[in-house]
């Protein structure tokens, strides 16, 4: 019966092991799909950052461009 024992044991502790490399497998697949998701989100942030930046020193200019014309004489009758 001692050996029965050690059977079910040895068993048990494959199913055990075999349960707990899929959950390893598993949880691995999620962290790897969180990082891909966190790279686009960063790409995407540096995209914003970059339109946002490109933007802004265009209404910089304008602004400018505008104070220029309010300052220069009017020649409109």
């Amino acid at each position: 019966m001692a050996a029965e024992e050690v059977l079910q044991t040895v068993d048990h502790y494959k199913t055990e092991i075999e349960r707990l490399t899929k959950e390893l497998t598993e949880t691995t697949h999620e962290k790897i799909q969180a990082a891909e998701y966190g790279l686009v989100v960063l790409e995407e942030k540096l995209t914003l950052k970059q339109q946002y930046d490109e933007l802004e020193a265009e209404y910089d200019g304008l602004k400018q461009e505008l104070e220029q014309l309010k300052e220069g004489p009017a020649t409109i009758p």
